[in-house]
């Protein structure tokens, strides 16, 4: 693993009970990120939930804009700054994520202008792929207050 969760909370802001990337397994710097989440049904989000245990689609978003917020930070160009999610374009849902699968994100990016870009992004659980979509983002012009 190249990155653990406790690396993670060093580079993004994301803190319990929103801290949702659990490791990244690879990165090409400026190009790609692969990364997961173990779904459990002790996560924040099943709580109160009796009639469905599933992942809401809109935490599958929040999942891949912080995995793409990690890519986007560990940028040479974009290092001690904050990323946001600016939009979400064709996102695309198959079927629900359960307590008990491990989420896998690829994140790529699609293009960089100045402090704003393109990701294109999809979650898989082993080969099934269960979400994709793009998500635009912006990057703070300052750094990140600490």
């Amino acid at each position: 693993m190249l990155m653990n969760a406790q690396q993670i909370a060093e580079l993004i802001p994301n803190r319990y009970p929103i801290a949702w990337i659990d490791g990244v397994t690879d990165f090409v710097p400026d190009q790609s990120i692969e990364a997961f989440k173990n779904i459990t049904i002790n996560d924040q989000f099943m709580r109160g939930r009796e009639d469905i245990k599933a992942v809401p689609n809109i935490f599958l978003i929040e999942m891949l804009a912080q995995a793409a917020s990690i890519m986007i930070l560990k940028s040479p160009k974009f290092a001690g700054k904050t990323a946001y999610l600016g939009g979400i374009h064709s996102a695309r849902f198959k079927r629900s994520v359960l307590p008990g699968e491990r989420l896998d994100f690829k994140i790529t990016l699609n293009k960089v202008r100045e402090n704003m870009g393109i990701v294109d992004c999809t979650a898989a659980v082993a080969d099934e792929q269960l979400c994709s979509a793009q998500l635009f983002f912006v990057v703070s012009p300052a750094a990140a207050a600490d």
